[in-house]
């Protein structure tokens, strides 16, 4: 199955995640606001993975003692995800 997933973010530089979740894959995802250059690099690294093992390595980042992350919240965003697919 595949669907577009579109997560308002808190507590970092970005302000909006989107993402093609299909059959637990994350593909295309593109990151509004935040380090532009760091993030696009993040998204070509995790594009094809399996949402599982992307939010196991960008749990709990942290950035600049907020509490969480740009990564932080995609993983977020993937388990909001996971759990609407099911």
């Amino acid at each position: 199955m595949t669907k577009k997933f579109t997560f308002q973010t808190s507590g970092t530089c970005s302000k909006e995640i989107e993402f093609i979740l299909e059959d637990n894959i994350v593909k295309d995802v593109s990151f509004f606001g935040g380090c532009n250059g760091n993030l696009k690099g993040i998204c070509k690294l995790i594009d094809g993975m399996n949402a599982d093992m992307v939010i196991e390595k960008l749990k709990g980042i942290d950035c600049k003692g907020k509490g969480t992350s740009c990564p932080d919240q995609l993983t977020k965003a993937l388990k909001l995800a996971l759990k609407q697919n099911n």
